[in-house]
C-alpha cells in the first residue's frame, strides 16, 4: 500500500545533511513559538482588568506554546549529539580509509624488498666506501710518485755551493757599483773666464787743504 521500503542505509554524509536540515526546521519553528508566545502575553496583561476570561486564554495558549517550545528544545539537543556522533563516526572513517590506503601503498612499495637483501646491499655500499677511501689515501699519498733516493749530504752541500756562488755574485755587483761612480763634481763648475775683469775705479784724490782753509772751514761749521 505505501509501496516497497527500501532498507538501504544512507550514507553518514547523507544523514548529517538530513539532520542539519531538520535542525533549521525546529530552529525557525522555536522562533516562531518565541514570538507566539511574547504576543499572548501582551494580550494577557491588556485584557488582565478589563477582560479577565481573554486574558486566561491568552495565558493558556502561552502555556501551550511554552510546551511546544520546552519538547522541541529537547528534540534539537537529541538531534545535535546524534549530529555529532555521525560527524565523529565520517571522520574516523575518512581517517581509517586514508590509513588503509596508505599501508596498501607502503606494502606496494615494499613489494619485491627483502630485509636480508637489504642488509647485504648496505654492506656491500660499506665496503665499496672503504675501498674508495684507500684508493684516495693511496693517491694523495707524497711517497706514492716522489723518489726518495737522494744523499741528504749531497743535497746539503750542493746547497752550500749555490749560496757561496750567491753571496760572490753579491759581491761582484757591490764592486761594480763602486767602481762605476759618475764624473767628479768639480767637473760640473763653470769655467773660469779668460778675459780679465775690470778693476773698480778708484776715487780722485782730494788735494790737501791749507791752515787758512782749514780754520775758515771750522768757522763756517761753527757759525751754521
Amino acid at each position: 500500500m505505501f509501496g516497497k521500503k527500501d532498507n538501504k542505509a544512507p550514507t553518514t554524509g547523507e544523514a548529517i545533511q538530513k539532520l542539519r536540515e531538520t535542525e533549521d526546521m525546529l530552529l525557525k519553528k522555536q522562533d516562531f513559538l518565541e514570538k507566539k508566545i511574547e504576543s499572548e502575553l501582551a494580550i494577557a496583561r491588556k485584557n488582565a482588568k478589563t477582560n479577565k476570561r481573554a486574558a486566561l486564554q491568552a495565558i493558556k495558549r502561552k502555556k501551550r506554546h511554552e510546551a511546544q517550545l520546552a519538547q522541541i528544545d529537547g528534540t534539537l539537543t537529541t538531534m545535535e549529539q546524534q549530529r555529532e556522533a555521525l560527524e565523529g563516526a565520517n571522520t574516523n572513517t575518512a581517517v581509517l580509509q586514508t590509513m588503509g590506503e596508505a599501508a596498501k601503498s607502503l606494502k606496494k612499495a615494499h613489494e619485491g624488498m627483502n630485509v636480508d637483501d637489504v642488509h647485504e646491499m648496505l654492506d656491500d655500499i660499506a665496503e665499496q666506501q672503504d675501498v674508495a677511501k684507500e684508493i684516495s689515501d693511496a693517491i694523495s699519498s707524497p711517497t706514492a710518485l716522489a723518489n726518495n733516493d737522494f744523499d741528504e749530504d749531497e743535497l746539503e752541500a750542493e746547497l752550500e755551493e749555490l749560496e757561496r756562488e750567491g753571496e760572490l755574485e753579491e759581491q761582484k755587483r757591490l764592486d761594480q757599483e763602486f767602481l762605476d761612480v759618475g764624473p767628479s763634481p768639480a767637473a760640473d763648475l763653470p769655467e773660469v773666464p779668460s778675459t780679465k775683469v775690470p778693476s773698480a775705479p778708484q776715487k780722485k784724490k782730494q788735494p790737501e787743504m791749507s791752515e787758512e782753509e782749514k780754520e775758515l772751514a771750522e768757522l763756517a761749521a761753527f757759525a751754521s
